[in-house]
């Protein structure tokens, strides 16, 4: 059996503040000693997450009056925002031996659409291979690429969804590294919707790359507590893999506080972090969930949708080059108003999609793309209530004993107080 290792998460901190698994360099470095490292990450491995100028710096707590505010935002016209030092860049500095990088969906600077295929590249300032593991159709990486390294260090902002793909690229390297026996150092972060479980268990036969472990739709764990249930579950055909899971201190599953900045292109803001729970179903019927606008995720509509006044034009931009219905005008619902302690208790729900459905009217064709609707939700029932006129609370009491299963099936592999 592979070896594995779980560095204390009990210190503290003079100032309390969350610690990040990066920052805790004394941890991790004797790992990385003498050996080829190769690193999974994007513009998200900021170390620490450490920032200057920011309006909302890393780490607040998200209220109603901050949740908006766009990631990024300056605290004032003459403040300068000063990010920290990325992993990459962090691990040169100290002598690693960094041979590879290893990117995502979107891309290692974060910029691509969703699902678009993305070239492997040089980094223009190590000279460093980008190994793109959304390029070409093929999410796992080659034979070659894992001979180019002997540790693979992880530090990436997931958001705590089934369907958000980072923790299915971590489990592809995870799966490749226990066949050819490298070593996976996770440096753990947060996870923002970690207060909370909910939604079915994935039905394995809609796995898909949207959907590829048997876990509740929103699992509530961070990717370095996922990765300890990946080994410990056996969901490596290849055996466990040597992992090592370096936790952030200070922190519990019960925190609320603003991330650094956008984890993907269109989660923009906190609020956008909490509705995708919700609301990122519209990508699998007609109505537009908001893309080409700077409220993704906050709205949705179509241009023939009937009955109401909020109305809203998709635009070509960065992370949504062609979105649907662009430059028509699109009829629908706004929930930017929507109080955060709403949609915190309503967590995983149909509502949304079940009011955008009856306005709109049409039956069946409300949904689109095959199966890419119980491939994001992960069961087959979820439609068939909706087309039978279920209601949202009839849909959500169908998976209360997933919820309460999977809560107790990942009890054994948390790192933090619930």
């Amino acid at each position: 059996m592979a070896a594995l290792t779980i560095i204390s998460c009990q210190s503290k901190t003079a100032d309390d503040r969350i610690v990040l698994g990066d920052e805790r360099f004394e941890e991790y470095l004797p790992l990385l000693e003498g050996k080829r490292v190769a690193v999974y990450s994007n513009h998200t491995g900021i170390v620490g997450d450490k920032s200057e100028g920011l309006m909302v710096p890393a780490g607040t707590p998200v209220t109603d009056e901050n949740c908006m505010i766009p990631f990024g935002t300056p605290a004032s016209e003459d403040a300068e925002v000063v990010y920290g030092p990325h992993i990459l860049d962090a691990l040169i500095e100290r002598g690693v031996n960094v041979t590879a990088i290893f990117s995502p969906e979107h891309g290692f600077r974060g910029a691509a659409d969703a699902g678009a295929n993305v070239p492997s590249s040089v980094d223009p300032v190590t000279g460093i291979p980008i190994l793109s593991l959304y390029e070409h159709g093929t999410h796992l990486p080659s034979a070659e690429s894992m001979a180019a390294f002997d540790v693979i260090v992880v530090d990436i902002q997931d958001v705590g969804m089934r369907y958000y793909t980072y923790y299915i690229t971590m489990h592809h390297l995870m799966e490749a590294s226990a066949k050819y026996g490298k070593k996976v150092v996770v440096l753990d972060r947060p996870n923002p919707n970690g207060f909370y479980v909910d939604g079915p268990m994935l039905d394995m036969k809609y796995k898909s790359g949207i959907g590829w472990l048997p876990i509740c739709m929103i699992h509530g764990m961070t990717l370095g507590e996922l990765a300890l249930m990946i080994n410990g579950e056996g969901w490596i055909p290849e055996g466990t893999c040597d992992l090592t899971v370096i936790p952030c201190l200070n922190y519990d599953h019960q925190m609320k506080y603003s991330l650094l900045m956008k984890p993907s292109p269109n989660l923009k803001d906190m609020k956008s972090v909490y509705l995708y729970a919700e609301n990122c179903y519209f990508a699998a019927t007609i109505v537009t969930e908001g893309r080409g606008t700077m409220y993704p995720y906050e709205l949705c509509g179509h241009p023939d949708m009937k009955g109401v006044e909020f109305s809203f034009t998709p635009r070509s931009m960065e992370g949504a080059s062609s979105p649907r219905y662009q430059d028509q005008l699109c009829y629908g619902f706004d929930f930017r108003d929507m109080p955060l302690q709403a949609i915190w208790d309503r967590g995983a729900d149909f509502t949304n999609l079940i009011n955008a459905y009856n306005q709109m009217n049409v039956g069946e064709d409300f949904f689109t793309n095959g199966e890419h609707f119980e491939h994001e939700v992960g069961q087959g029932y979820v439609r068939e209530m909706i087309l039978a006129g279920a209601s949202a609370d009839e849909i959500k009491a169908m998976w209360t004993d997933d919820v309460k299963a999977f809560k107790e099936q990942r009890r054994p592999y948390l790192l933090y107080a619930e």
